[in-house]
């Protein structure tokens, strides 16, 4: 019997997905739990496993599509079935049709009808497209938790806004819209609308290379422009004297090492990190509207660089874990990062964010705020520099951290008392954290 094979649904908030790639193609035979296609969501991208065995019979959706989750994308047949070069066609590459010529229409002759004297009417609101349905009065909103945090923080009431979404749905899309444009955007013209273009950035003639936006980079651009509208982003920077994690790391990196794991620089900021929170946590904070929610969990944000942009899956409950849980979860995010394998609970719920531009030499970094965070550390390249300890030249490993935080909670005074309290920790690191 045929395996219809649906798009999943990788999180709660999430309620639709595009294709990005198949995998397997019409005809190709496939195992249980192969990877046949892989998809993009709002919270993550993942390869998505054949529900079964047998043969790709049928491709419905093509890359780049997205639709709702639930629906059927694709179809397994039993092995052994036969699958017909029209199929191949239909499903993967559509076949030229040739031009209709419709027939010529008799002309009609309306008969005559009696004038009719329309009735006084009131003025009529324009209603809107037939694609953007309005949330109904008094039905519950299904927006994701961004979409309504952005509406508390700017007091956008969402039930006025037409959304584009799946059943109405108002997404970000919709909102920044409204943010942009002004009521203007709930009328007639679709919220989706980006603001007037400038001038074309190039002259006709020039030698340019023009490139669509993959889906990963256009959510990436949404979210720091979300973000930038809604934190007021300053940015304090310490030096930082490594030598003696640097000295703690060569001496436990083999022990590590046979434990199945890397001891890396990264494990103990975030140990070092997790302890500064604990002392100060307003860095484990959030706004809603004009109220603070301090989070007891520290789930902990780590940055991963990939080829097409930047995910950040979390670490859970960093502050119950050691050095060597830490350093575990590190290396194993970070490769299901690479090979495409997190789940959307993996990239969900951070409280607080630690990014690495001092892997490829940056000496430092101004990141921006992951929203609905309110601060976030970067950590620049750590390399050997003349420094003055007790009054004499010395060569120290060096790095320099930048906080960047949101003014709307944390002033200057309390950016520096926490920077200077995980510089403290990160020069003077306890041996018995290791």
């Amino acid at each position: 019997m045929p395996t219809n094979v649906l798009m999943p649904q990788m999180g709660e908030s999430i309620a639709e997905g595009t294709i990005v790639r198949w995998i397997k193609q019409v005809g190709d035979p496939i195992d249980k739990d192969e990877p046949l296609f892989e998809i993009s969501t709002d919270k993550v991208d993942a390869e998505i496993p054949s529900p079964g065995a047998g043969v790709v019979v049928e491709i419905k959706v093509k890359e780049g599509e997205t639709v709702p989750v639930n629906s059927v994308v694709a179809i397994i047949g039993e092995t052994g079935t036969a699958v017909s070069a029209p199929a191949l066609q239909t499903h993967v590459t559509p076949a030229p049709r040739a031009p209709v010529t419709p027939a010529p229409e008799a002309p009609v002759t309306p008969a005559p009808r009696a004038p009719v004297t329309p009735a006084p009417r009131a003025h009529a609101t324009p209603a809107p497209p037939a694609s953007v349905t309005p949330a109904m009065p008094g039905a519950r909103l299904r927006t994701s938790p961004l979409v309504r945090r952005i509406a508390r923080d700017r007091g956008v009431d969402l039930s006025q806004l037409a959304g584009t979404g799946l059943n109405g749905r108002v997404t970000k899309h919709d909102i920044l819209a409204y943010l942009e444009h002004g009521p203007a955007a709930r009328a007639g013209s679709s919220s989706r609308l980006s603001p007037a273009a400038p001038a074309v950035p190039f002259a006709a003639g020039e030698a340019t290379r023009v490139e669509k936006m993959g889906i990963m980079r256009k959510k990436i651009a949404e979210h720091m422009a979300i973000s930038l509208r809604t934190s007021a982003h300053v940015y304090s920077a310490y030096e930082v004297d490594f030598s003696r994690i640097d000295q703690l790391r060569r001496q436990r990196k083999a022990d590590y090492e046979r434990a199945g794991t890397k001891l890396t620089y990264t494990a103990f900021i975030a140990r070092a990190t997790v302890e500064a929170i604990r002392e100060f946590p307003f860095a484990n904070a959030s706004l809603d509207g004009e109220n603070i929610v301090y989070k007891r969990d520290v789930n902990l944000g780590i940055a991963v660089a990939l080829d097409q942009g930047l995910i950040v899956p979390v670490i859970r409950n960093a502050e119950s874990k050691s050095l060597l849980d830490l350093s575990r979860e590190i290396h194993d995010l970070a490769h299901r990062a690479r090979t495409k394998q997190l789940k959307a609970d993996d990239v969900q719920g951070g409280t607080f964010t630690i990014t690495n531009p001092g892997i490829f030499g940056g000496l430092w970094g101004l990141p921006i705020i992951s929203q609905p965070q309110v601060a976030i550390l970067g950590v620049g390249s750590i390399d050997k520099r003349v420094v003055v300890v007790d009054d004499m030249i010395a060569i120290r490993p060096m790095c320099y951290l930048t906080l960047g935080y949101d003014h709307r909670l944390i002033d200057g005074a309390d950016a520096g008392r926490f920077l200077l309290a995980l510089k403290d920790r990160l020069q003077q690191f306890d041996p018995a954290w290791v």
